[in-house]
C-alpha cells in the first residue's frame, strides 16, 4: 500500500484497531528486551568509535581555521545554508500551488540503493527529507576535506568516522522516514514490526545481549550437507587444525601435492561453497592431490597461542604429514589473506632453516608489506589497539564478533544498516544465502596471535623493515626467494592490491607472478572459469610502480584460474597414479569437512 492522500483514506477502522492490538505486543516484547538486555556485560567504548581527542582536534582545527581565515569558514557556511534555505522555498513553492507532490529540486542524482522506492523522488515528505539529508552530508564531507592542520592519520580517521556519522544519520535508518517500512507496516497491519522486534530480541538472546546482526538464514545451510560438499577425507588433527585430503576424480594426479591454507578468521569453505564455484573441487578436477587445512575454533584455553604455534602447529605439521602421506620431498601452498601473510613468514623460516619442503607459494589477496594501512588506519591507534588488547586479555580471544563488526563497518550500508532494516524494521527472515552464512560463521582469535599480528606486523611492519623475530630468527621478507603466484582484486577493501603489489616486489624471488582480478576481496578470488564474469589483469613487469603496472597491464578476459593453474603444472611434476586419503600411518579420522569447523563461536561464548 502507497503512502498517499488516497490511501490514507482508505486505512481502514478495522486497520487502526488491528495496528493498535499490535502495538500493545509491544509492551510484552519490551519487557524481554529489557531482560536480554541487562545480561549484556560491560562495553569497552573505545571499540565502539574514537577516542574523543580525534574529535577536539577537529574542532581546534575547524576554529584555528576560522580565526586565520574566516572568509573561507564563512564561504562553507553560506553554502550550507543558502543550500537548505533554496530547498526549503523551492518544496514551500510547490506546496503554494497546491501541489501535493515533490518540488522540482534536485540536489544529487545519486543512484543509491537506499532510496530506490519511487517516494523518495515523488512524496513531498520524503523527497525534502533526502534532498535535506544529501545537503547536510555533503557540508559534513566538505568540512571534513578542507580542514587543515590534521595530520594525514589523524585525517583519515576523521574522514572514516565522519563517513560513519552520515550513514547512521540516513533517513532510510528511521521508521518514519523510511517509506518500505511505513509501507510494509500498514500492509501488515503492525505485524512487520512486531516480528521485526522479535527478530531483535532472539539475536540478542542467541549472543548473551550482544547483537550480532543475522545476514542469512542460518538453519538454510550445513556444512557437508548443502555447502562444503567436496568429497575427501581428515587425515590428521591436532589442536590447531584438521588436515583434509581430497578424493582424486581423474586416473593419475600431477606428482607434487598441493596444500592450501586458508585464513582462520573465517572458516575454510569459503573455497568450497558449492559445486558450480568451489575451488577446492575444480583444482581436483585439475588432477592436483589437494590437502586444505581447516583451522581450529579456539576457545580461551589457546589465549598463549602465538604466530609460532600456527606455524609450528599448523604449516610445518601439515607439510610435514602431506611429505610422508604423499612420499614426496616437496609440495606447492597456497595461502589466502592473513594465512598467506603467514605463509610468507613461514617461507623465511624455511629459509633460515635451509628447508626446502615448499617448490612454490601461491599468494591469495595477502598483505606483506603494512606501511600503507588504508581503510584499516582507524583501527589501528592506541585507543582501538589499547582496547584490543584489554579484550583480549579479559577473554583470552577475541570473540568473533568484534572483528565481525569491524569488518563491516567498513561497508555499513551494505553489511549493518541494510540488514537492520530488513530484519528489524521490515520483520523479514534473512535470506538463504550461502556466502552470507559462510560470512557469519567466524571464529575468535587468540590473544597471544593477535597482539603479535596487529603489533609487529600491522602497526610497525617488521617484516619487510628490520625484521619479525620468530623461533629466535628474524624473519624478513627478503627471504622469500621460491617461485611465486600472486593474485589480488582491484576492489579489495581489506588487501588493497596495490599494498599486496609493493610486498611482491620486496620479495628476493627471481620467479614472480602478479595478478589483478576483477572484483573484492572473495568474488575476485572464487571466480570459476564456467562463469565467465569477471576479467583479470597482467603486466610481467614489476619494477613498475603499481600506478604503472596497470596502466601497462593486459586485460584478460575470465578468470585467472586457468592462468595460474598452467602456471601451477609446470611446477607439478609428473603424472603419477591417483592417491586416494590417507596411508598405513595415517588413518581416516572423519570426512571432510571434518570436525573443527563445525565448531561455531558464540557457541563458546554461551
Amino acid at each position: 500500500m502507497a503512502i498517499t492522500e488516497k490511501n490514507e483514506t482508505e486505512v481502514s477502522n478495522h486497520q487502526i484497531e488491528r495496528l493498535a492490538e499490535n502495538m500493545k505486543r509491544v509492551d510484552e516484547l519490551s519487557k524481554r528486551l529489557v531482560k536480554v538486555m541487562a545480561k549484556r556485560g560491560p562495553r569497552n567504548a573505545a571499540l565502539e568509535g574514537p577516542n574523543p581527542e580525534i574529535f577536539a582536534q577537529a574542532v581546534t582545527s575547524y576554529w584555528t581555521e576560522a580565526m586565520q581565515n574566516p572568509a573561507k569558514i564563512i564561504e562553507q557556511q553560506i553554502d550550507y545554508w543558502s543550500n537548505s534555505l533554496l530547498h526549503f522555498v523551492k518544496v514551500q513553492q510547490t506546496l503554494a500551488k497546491g501541489k501535493l507532490e515533490a518540488s522540482d529540486s534536485k540536489i544529487s542524482n545519486l543512484k543509491d540503493r537506499r532510496f530506490s522506492n519511487p517516494l523518495w523522488d515523488q512524496h513531498p515528505f520524503f523527497n525534502f527529507v533526502k534532498q535535506q539529508y544529501l545537503i547536510n552530508s555533503q557540508a559534513l564531507k566538505d568540512a571534513v576535506t578542507n580542514l587543515e592542520g590534521l595530520e594525514k592519520r589523524d585525517r583519515h580517521r576523521l574522514t572514516y568516522f565522519t563517513k560513519q556519522i552520515i550513514d547512521m544519520m540516513s533517513p532510510t535508518n528511521f521508521l518514519a522516514t523510511n517509506p518500505d517500512v511505513l509501507e510494509r507496516a500498514l500492509e501488515t497491519e503492525g505485524e512487520s514490526l512486531i516480528s521485526g522486534l522479535e527478530n531483535l530480541i532472539s539475536d540478542l538472546e542467541a549472543n548473551d545481549g550482544e547483537l550480532v546482526i543475522k545476514l542469512a538464514d542460518e538453519n538454510a545451510f550445513e556444512p557437508g550437507v548443502n555447502i562444503a560438499t567436496t568429497p575427501g577425507k581428515v587425515v590428521y588433527r591436532n589442536r590447531m587444525m584438521e588436515l583434509i585430503q581430497y578424493e582424486p576424480v581423474t586416473d593419475v594426479v600431477y606428482e607434487t601435492p598441493l596444500v592450501l591454507f586458508p585464513p582462520w578468521i573465517n572458516k575454510y569453505y569459503i573455497l568450497d561453497l558449492k559445486t558450480q564455484n568451489s575451488l577446492i573441487r575444480w583444482v581436483v578436477e585439475q588432477g592436483y592431490t589437494l590437502f586444505i587445512v581447516s583451522w581450529v575454533n579456539p576457545d580461551d584455553s589457546y589465549a598463549q597461542v602465538g604466530m609460532e604455534e600456527y606455524i609450528e602447529e599448523g604449516y610445518l605439521a601439515a607439510i610435514r604429514e602431506i611429505k610422508e602421506i604423499t612420499n614426496q620431498s616437496q609440495v606447492n601452498a597456497v595461502g589466502y589473506c592473513i594465512a598467506g601473510t603467514t605463509l610468507s613468514l613461514t617461507l623465511s623460516l624455511l629459509k633460515k632453516r635451509d628447508d626446502s619442503s615448499v617448490k612454490s607459494a601461491t599468494f591469495f589477496t595477502a598483505l606483506t608489506d603494512f606501511s600503507d594501512q588504508g581503510e584499516f588506519t582507524p583501527f589501528l591507534d592506541d585507543d582501538f589497539i589499547n582496547a584490543i588488547e584489554e579484550e583480549v586479555r579479559e577473554k583470552g580471544v577475541l570473540p568473533f564478533y568484534i572483528m565481525a563488526r569491524t569488518f563491516s563497518f567498513l561497508r555499513s550500508n551494505d553489511l549493518v544498516y541494510a540488514p537492520v532494516i530488513r530484519n528489524y524494521m521490515m520483520g523479514e527472515t534473512p535470506p538463504a544465502f550461502d556466502l552470507l552464512y559462510w560470512n557469519g560463521d567466524g571464529s575468535n582469535l587468540p590473544a597471544t596471535m593477535l597482539m603479535q599480528y596487529l603489533h609487529g606486523l600491522c602497526r610497525r611492519n617488521e617484516f619487510t623493515q628490520e625484521g619479525f623475530e620468530l623461533f629466535g630468527e628474524m624473519l624478513h621478507i627478503c627471504d622469500v626467494d621460491i617461485p611465486i603466484y600472486s593474485v589480488t582484486c582491484e576492489t579489495d577493501h581489506i588487501a588493497k592490491w596495490t599494498d599486496c603489489y609493493r610486498g611482491i616486489q620486496m620479495m628476493g624471488s627471481n620467479d614472480k607472478t602478479f595478478v589483478v582480478s576483477e572484483s573484492g576481496h572473495i568474488a575476485g578470488i572464487i571466480n570459476p572459469p564456467s562463469k565467465n564474469k569477471y576479467n583479470h589483469y597482467t603486466n610481467d613487469d614489476l619494477t613498475l610502480s603499481s600506478s604503472e603496472w596497470m596502466t601497462g597491464a593486459d586485460c584478460n578476459e575470465g578468470s585467472w584460474w586457468p592462468r595460474w593453474e598452467k602456471w601451477l603444472k609446470s611446477r607439478s611434476g609428473r603424472n603419477v597414479p591417483a592417491r586416494f586419503p590417507g596411508d598405513s600411518q595415517h588413518t581416516v579420522l572423519a570426512d571432510a569437512p571434518g570436525t573443527y569447523v563445525m565448531i561455531k563461536a558464540r557457541q563458546q561464548f554461551n
